[in-house]
């Protein structure tokens, strides 16, 4: 009997100095926070950086002085563009030609992107607009053909899509992303300071055109 009291005593001692020994684990804060409102005229980093806590400034796409502003190109106070079908033009001839580094897709909810990011500071002369089928490659003049209903031209210059030691900055000159509207895009043009894709949709669907910086991009949403 006293073995078995004996046992029980000292059983109890070991549990209590057991828990005496465990760590104590810091009580747990909720972190309900709510989310901070992006700053006006931007819009949420795309692609691989989304989870990146940055927002991209949006500059305004307007038409050149003593033109007149076409629908694609008006931009509301919160910096998002108008959508349209018709062609949008903004000219830019300041040399050197700008490279040309990464061009990417991804969908949304209502509407494809596609994501033309260049060196430096500002962007090339670009125009925007559905062009007739088949396209052509401006070096051999060979036809291009493209899934799609509708082919979207995205023509840049002064722009160029190499280096010095004239290797593709681009490395795919196709790309099959196969998104609701946004089936194909193809380089068909590096040449003498003109960079030029077509991508291929499956319709003539409206879309629209954002500038963006940090760092230098030209955006092109298409809606499904």
């Amino acid at each position: 009997m006293r073995l078995r009291q004996g046992l029980y005593v000292v059983g109890v001692a070991l549990g209590l100095l057991g828990q005496g020994c465990q760590k104590q684990e810091p009580q747990t804060v909720p972190m309900d926070v709510p989310a901070a409102s992006p700053p006006t005229k931007t819009v949420p980093r795309e692609g691989p950086a989304a989870t990146a806590p940055v927002v991209h400034q949006v500059l305004d796409v307007k038409a050149d002085a003593g033109k007149p502003a076409s629908p694609a190109e008006a931009t509301s106070d919160s910096g998002d563009a108008a959508w349209a079908t018709a062609t949008v033009q903004k000219p830019r001839g300041e040399p050197p030609a700008i490279t040309l580094r990464s061009v990417r897709t991804g969908t949304h909810a209502d509407y494809d992107r596609t994501v033309f990011e260049f060196d430096g500071p500002r962007l090339p002369g670009y125009q925007l607009g559905y062009v007739k089928t088949p396209v052509q490659q401006c070096g051999s003049g060979d036809d291009v053909t493209l899934p799609g209903e509708a082919a979207l031209e995205v023509r840049f210059t002064l722009a160029r899509a190499h280096d010095d030691q004239g290797q593709a900055t681009v490395a795919q000159r196709t790309l099959k992303p196969a998104l609701p509207s946004l089936l194909q895009l193809e380089r068909v043009c590096d040449f003498e300071g003109e960079v030029t894709w077509v991508l291929g949709t499956a319709r003539r669907a409206p879309f629209r055109v954002l500038e963006l910086t940090n760092p230098t991009r030209l955006v092109l949403d298409v809606q499904h």
